[in-house]
This record gives C-alpha cells, structure tokens and sequence, in this order.
C-alpha cells in the first residue's frame, strides 16, 4: 500500500508540475511579474512562495521540522522582479527538492511523525497537505496565465467545445487501470 500511494502522489505531484512548466512556456519575462492589483501575487512571487515553501518542507522530511530556519517566508511575497529563466530556476530547485525527498520513503519510514511548526503530522498527513498547497497555488499561476495570454492561451485542459468528442474517445478504448495522469505524463502534455 506504501509503495502504491508514493507512486500515485509522485505522479500528482508530476502532474502540477507539468501544469506550471506548460503555462511558464507561454509566457515572457514581462508577464512573469505582471500583478493584477497590490493585493494579488505576481507568478515571481508564487513561484518564490512554493519553492521557499518546498525547500522548507522537503528539506530532512523526516527528520526536522517542516518550517526551517533558512526560511523567510515573508521575503517570497517581495514585489521582486526577475527574469523568466531565474523564475525557472528558483521553479524547479523546489521541485528538485521535493521529487528527490518522495524517493526516500518506503515503508520502513512511512510510520514516522512529521512536524509542521510543532504539529504533528503522519507522513500521509505531510504528503496530502502540500498536495493541497501546491495545486492551490498552481491554479493561481495558470489562471493568471490564461488572463494575460486571453485567446493566444493555449489550453492545458480538454478544449471547450471538445469535451463530446474527448468523452467519445475515451469510452470508445478498453477499460485500464491507469493513473489519470499517466497519459499527459508519458506525452508531455496536459
């Protein structure tokens, strides 16, 4: 069961990922700091959010306290301009982060306590709880995506219009057992 849902995490985590890295392609370095008001976050300080968020987290997962000292939390909400290829860099160090600590556990250390700013947590608890973090704030940054590319944006979903077509599709193949992601994974699409 451990194995089972560390593979089906993996792939979730994958998934966001991917959905970040197929909006980022779209958009220029302009667009990356682009603020929809004083109250809104610019995908720079998303991206400067999650990772910070990541390298905190996933950083000796099992060892230490999810909330590291080396983070400002504060800091990655800075109006800071940076160019798309930095915003990628500080992107992916946090999902490096993150891929390589999923790999570490197994069952021999699923069991362990994992605390957030001293709450206790199961791993499945730390796990489901960045989960929901990191999908939030991905759909932040492919909504803000789709607001500034408006009809040049190229959809990461079943197009609208399409979903008859897609739906015949998929019932007209074998029934699988498959991850839902599986196919936008193994194609590099979403």
């Amino acid at each position: 069961m451990v194995e089972e849902y560390m593979s089906s995490v993996k792939k979730q985590f994958e998934y966001y990922k991917l959905l970040g890295d197929k909006t980022f392609e779209q958009l220029n370095d302009k667009q990356f700091n682009w603020q929809y008001n004083q109250e809104s976050n610019s995908i720079t300080q998303i991206v400067k959010h999650l990772s910070g968020n990541m390298l905190s987290r996933w950083t000796d997962f099992l060892t230490t306290d999810g909330e590291k000292a080396f983070r400002n939390r504060d800091e990655e909400f800075d109006e800071t301009s940076l160019s798309k290829t930095e915003v990628l860099t500080v992107w992916n160090d946090g999902w490096t982060c993150l891929l390589d600590t999923l790999a570490t556990i197994s069952a021999g250390n699923f069991s362990t306590i994992i605390y957030i700013r001293n709450q206790g947590h199961t791993v499945i608890e730390a796990i489901n709880r960045q989960v929901a973090h990191y999908a939030y704030h991905v759909g932040q940054i492919v909504f803000i995506g789709k607001m500034l590319l408006n009809e040049n944006w190229k959809t990461l979903s079943i197009a609208k219009g399409t979903s008859q077509h897609c739906n015949a599709d998929k019932f007209s193949q074998p029934k699988t057992r498959t991850h839902f992601t599986d196919e936008f994974l193994q194609n590099d699409k979403v």
